[in-house]
């Protein structure tokens, strides 16, 4: 229908490595036929929770055949590996759960806390049962939620533990990880953490549709979004494919202004009026001492209001730029 005037989806077969749309599966009864047609669109199914341990192994493997079917892949909760990381289970677990047909394990930390190295033996539990391993970070309960280095430093050991994507915790979409307590981006915390990471690095968890409208306003269709609800399904794909959903219009693009001291608030407003532009021409238009606008720069990156890239002319030499929507 109105063949050519749709935009194409730069990912447009499976299995895709960008654009990744993740739903959610809590039994809820689903209507087989339209799951059929939006099959295309939905790359991984979580089964949610430990309901994989409240129903019948036959049931859950028809389930997990039916998806397989569609081209769907399906994925455990990180609850369920949690807990059988609490109870010294995880061989067990991951060999059931590769006989029931899995094809992915989600593995986080909300419950509980793992070094480094029981972080590389979960791994290898996982993947010795053939198995993707898939990290999470972030904690779910709104109270105890990590600060934006803690955050940092758990995305880099999942990164180091060679989990392709890593999945930000977002639970109910307010006061946890990205989001604030009205279910709004913060964006300093995510322009803190695209500074470190390419944003294909992350599958934002995004229940609610306002957040997964911003967050394709700002990366662009190819951003991966999980915690996509069934009936969020097409809305998300027409979003991907250049058209506006309802939720679209209560994004709001506009950034906060820099906070810190007056030389982060006047090197942000060079770089937003001249960029790229690089240190020495910061000094130079500022008339600030080096450690200044260094020690400004850095500050900006961290509140994830300016990136900082390799210099097309001198690759000896850093360039600062204002992050926009269209950046990726």
């Amino acid at each position: 229908m109105l063949d050519g005037l749709a935009r194409n989806r730069i990912d447009a077969k499976k299995p895709r490595k960008e654009g990744l749309t993740c739903t959610i599966d809590k039994f809820q009864g689903v209507d087989s036929e339209n799951l059929k047609v939006i099959a295309p669109f939905i790359d991984v199914v979580k089964v949610y929770g430990a309901l994989p341990m409240l129903v019948s192994d036959e049931a859950l493997r028809r389930k997990i055949k039916f998806y397989h079917d569609l081209g769907i892949r399906v994925s455990t909760g990180s609850t369920i590996t949690e807990f059988a990381i609490a109870e010294s289970s995880l061989e067990r677990f991951a060999k059931e759960a590769a006989e029931a047909g899995f094809d992915v394990v989600e593995i986080g930390e909300s419950g509980i806390s793992l070094s480094m190295a029981q972080k590389k033996k979960v791994t290898q539990v996982v993947e010795a049962a053939g198995l993707e391993s898939q990290w999470k970070v972030g904690k779910k309960d709104p109270r105890h939620q990590l600060d934006l280095d803690d955050t940092l430093h758990k995305v880099d050991e999942a990164v180091k533990l060679g989990s392709k994507k890593v999945v930000i915790e977002a639970n109910e979409g307010y006061n946890v990880g990205i989001y604030d307590e009205k279910g709004l981006v913060k964006w300093s915390f995510v322009g803190a953490m695209t500074n470190e990471h390419p944003p294909s690095t992350f599958i934002f968890e995004a229940p609610l549709e306002s957040q997964q409208s911003a967050l394709m306003a700002e990366f662009g269709q190819r951003v991966n979004l999980a915690e996509v609800q069934p009936d969020a399904i097409t809305s998300v794909e027409s979003q991907r494919r250049g058209f506006l959903a309802k939720s679209a219009f209560g994004v709001s693009y506009v950034r906060k202004d820099p906070e810190g001291g007056p030389a982060s608030k006047f090197i942000y407003y060079i770089i937003k009026t001249k960029h790229p532009v690089e240190q020495g021409e910061l000094m130079g238009l500022s008339h600030l001492p080096r450690r200044t606008v260094q020690a400004a720069v850095e500050d900006l990156k961290r509140q994830g209001l300016i990136v900082e890239r390799n210099s097309l002319e001198d690759a000896r030499k850093k360039v600062y730029q204002p992050v926009h929507s269209d950046w990726l």
